[in-house]
């Protein structure tokens, strides 16, 4: 149980951290070779932190609310994969919207000199949708940008890509094939093989 809890705390603090713009502390939930795959960056936690912080500075909002977590523990070993939302506010062709998306962080997780920390967070994108700010407005997307990502993040993509981010558009989904291997690649890190 006292595992549980750090896990369930190092996650609960990468949502809080981040948000806050708490660079400093918001480090200290990454193993110093972790991985963060978004759809708008993927590459180390240093990276993804630089990114964060750039988009942070010029005025880019995301934000992330959290949901039910599980954790299975295998030694020193974990898997955690908590319910969250993904947030982002922006404005698109001349119009403010907000953009909503439902998932899962997928998180593999190792503890090292007695500190859980994280080695690879994959997100797992299950719907969004897009709402304007004010309620009626019409948003005119552009249709084949909009069908270039798959449905659990197509409109978070959008907005993401037209504000300048190269886009990764095979992340993994509800279900499919790029869910199940993530799970399987999960099964194996637990069963203890490298990434």
């Amino acid at each position: 149980m006292p595992d549980k809890l750090a896990i369930r705390e190092l996650v609960e603090n990468w949502v809080v951290w981040r948000d806050a713009g708490d660079w400093e502390r918001f480090r200290t939930v990454w193993h110093d070779d972790g991985v963060m795959m978004a759809t708008w960056v993927q590459g180390t936690a240093d990276e993804f932190i630089a990114a964060s912080r750039a988009g942070w500075d010029k005025g880019v909002s995301i934000l992330h609310f959290l949901g039910g977590h599980s954790a299975d523990i295998a030694g020193d070993r974990a898997i955690a994969q908590t319910k969250m939302t993904i947030s982002q506010r922006t404005t698109v062709h001349g119009v403010e919207v907000d953009v909503v998306c439902t998932g899962r962080f997928y998180d593999f997780l190792e503890k090292r000199g007695g500190r859980w920390g994280v080695v690879l967070r994959q997100p797992i994108y299950e719907k969004d949708r897009m709402d304007p700010l004010v309620p009626g407005t019409p948003v005119p997307l552009e249709p084949e940008l909009l069908a270039r990502f798959p449905a659990g993040y197509r409109h978070l993509a959008y907005i993401q890509s037209k504000i300048g981010y190269p886009v990764k558009a095979d992340m993994p989904g509800l279900t499919g094939p790029a869910v199940e291997a993530l799970y399987a690649r999960g099964r194996a890190w637990l069963a203890g093989s490298p990434l």
